[in-house]
């Protein structure tokens, strides 16, 4: 019995062996990729699905939309810290389970569940107690306070559900069952979306919440995300124990989790600070602008996100053939890698200009708001060719064991050709009218030109040594 497994397992290996290396990397790229997009799409849905609704109720929308804006760089940080932690205990335990150590990848699981509870405790604490400091900030309007802090307090006082998800969700894919975890997401989304007009606007009995519906639809919409992969791992994943003695800290494990975890959690974290600081930057010339690049910027996470999903199926397939030390197929997964993302990002970018004005109007914004979303919709999605390529190349520096140019990649595009331009271009706009405020839109596309003069010369410098060499 025990021989008909090893070989069941040995011949399912070197399936896997032979697609990752011998598979058309074309092909093979999209079968990997079309999976990660769905699932990282779907994320998009909660920062969306939110603003619609409460855009859109009859007292406050464009203030409560407001109040959303100014708590997403919370919300995007918590889910850095769940995805980040995830990314290191899923590296972790495919690492262990290839080396037959399954002791190890039960550590990695319970140390990554214990790690979770950390994380949780600290925005508990956070929501209890710093969101009305870190709300004002960003803004002295009392409403606007009001509505972000309660918000804010109960997405941070439940977010459990999003933090212990991340771990589960990773922990299903490094076992090889992606599917699963992407079900779970999708039951959460799904709730969340069915949820929001209910307590929203009152409907069905419920009593009518507003903003705080809004909050409670997310919370609740997270755990059922997180119930659904609880289950899923339980059931399905018999290469992992359950064991609360593995929820024991390890500092060696740990170490090794944020070893690979830690550049995930910077590089989404900067997508949190780079809000933040845009969100004080735009206040100094008018909430309207704030509130209309908060929601552009939702919009633009399904283009965005869509593209870090073709990035995740990028770094494994070149990453694979570099192990391998073949060349050609190192260049293949280059080519097809940078040319499908650019494809992606042109879509994008035309769907984005041709639906800018009845999208935008779907949200109830007044005159100023609207204008001021239109105007960001045309100038920014400029940038996304070369925002694009910008994502490519930090996929396939972190194939080609150049996670240091892929972090400095990250710091250009979200913070250092950000914030001292928005900065300068709202100086020059104060005392303008609001619509005025456009020109700071103008920042994006400067940031992602300029990062990708940067990224070409990383990787024509990385190319050379790491793949050229090879010949």
């Amino acid at each position: 019995m025990e021989k008909t497994e090893i070989k069941q397992n040995t011949a399912e290996k070197k399936k896997e062996t032979n697609k990752m290396g011998t598979a058309p990397v074309n092909k093979l790229m999209l079968s990997m990729g079309v999976p990660m997009i769905i699932s990282m799409v779907l994320q998009a849905v909660y920062n969306i699905v939110d603003s619609a609704f409460v855009s859109n109720m009859k007292d406050n929308g464009e203030t409560a939309l407001n109040a959303l804006t100014l708590a997403f760089p919370v919300q995007m940080l918590m889910v850095a810290f769940a995805i980040g932690t995830g990314v290191g205990v899923n590296a972790l335990i495919s690492r262990s389970l290839g080396a037959k150590d399954k002791e190890q990848a039960n550590r990695a699981a319970g140390n990554g569940l214990f790690l979770c509870g950390i994380i949780y405790i600290v925005f508990l604490l956070f929501g209890l107690f710093g969101a009305d400091f870190y709300v004002e900030t960003q803004t002295d309007n009392a409403l606007i306070t009001e509505m972000t802090t309660s918000y804010l307090r109960i997405c941070c006082t439940l977010s459990f559900g999003v933090i212990f998800f991340g771990i589960y969700e990773k922990v299903l894919q490094s076992t090889g069952k992606s599917l699963f975890s992407t079900i779970a997401q999708v039951s959460g989304a799904v709730t969340n979306m069915i949820l929001d007009p209910i307590m929203i606007y009152g409907w069905l009995g419920c009593p009518e919440m507003g903003v705080k519906g809004a909050a409670y639809a997310t919370v609740v919409g997270q755990m059922v995300s997180l119930v659904v992969a609880m289950i899923l791992h339980v059931t399905l994943n018999k290469e992992i124990s359950n064991s609360a003695k593995y929820l024991k800290p390890s500092v060696k494990i740990i170490g090794s989790i944020y070893s690979i975890g830690l550049p995930a959690i910077i590089a989404q974290a900067l997508m949190s600070f780079m809000t933040y600081g845009l969100n004080i930057i735009l206040g100094r010339i008018d909430q309207d602008a704030v509130t209309a690049y908060g929601l552009y910027y939702k919009i633009q996470q399904f283009i965005l996100f869509a593209a870090f999903g073709l990035r995740d199926a990028i770094t494994p397939i070149v990453s694979f053939n570099y192990g391998m030390k073949n060349q050609e197929r190192i260049k293949a997964g280059i080519k097809f890698g940078i040319g499908y993302t650019l494809m992606i990002m042109f879509a994008g970018c035309i769907v984005l200009e041709a639906i800018a004005v009845p999208f935008t109007g779907a949200f109830g914004l007044s005159g100023t708001t609207e204008e001021l979303c239109i105007s960001a919709i045309r100038i920014i999605s400029v940038s996304f060719m070369f925002a694009g390529l910008n994502i490519s190349f930090q996929g396939i520096y972190q194939a080609l064991q150049s996670g240091m140019e892929s972090l400095i990649l990250s710091l250009c595009r979200q913070l250092i050709f950000v914030l001292p331009v928005a900065y300068g271009l709202s100086v020059a706009v104060i005392g303008l009218t609001s619509r005025d405020a456009s020109l700071v839109w103008i920042t994006f596309p400067i940031a992602e030109i300029v990062t990708a003069a940067i990224g070409i010369i990383f990787m024509r410098r990385i190319y050379k040594k790491k793949v050229r060499v090879l010949a």
